[in-house]
């Protein structure tokens, strides 16, 4: 089994929103964690509508860092976009 799929299995029986704080605490840095919750508000931000530039201003960060975020959401079946259009009303 290859490295990439096992964490997908071991990311996956973690049902628990505690346990999976405490997960990626163990796992992340304090830096990567706060990486990835960038990039998800990015990516929020960009699909309710807000434009690169908008996003970069507001959160203070450089177009080249969005980038990624919104191609991601531009593909077809994104399961991104797909999570984001879930948990947008919470």
């Amino acid at each position: 089994m290859k490295h990439r799929d096992k964490i997908v299995d071991v990311f996956c029986q973690v049902t628990d929103p505690v346990e999976m704080d405490r997960f990626l605490g163990e796992i992340l840095t304090e830096a990567e964690r706060h990486d990835l919750a960038l990039r998800w508000k990015l990516m929020e931000m960009i699909e309710d509508g807000m434009s690169q530039r908008e996003v970069a201003a507001a959160l203070g960060i450089s177009l080249c860092k969005i980038t990624r975020g919104s191609r991601v959401l531009k593909k077809r079946g994104s399961v991104c976009r797909n999570l984001i259009k879930q948990h947008s009303h919470e």
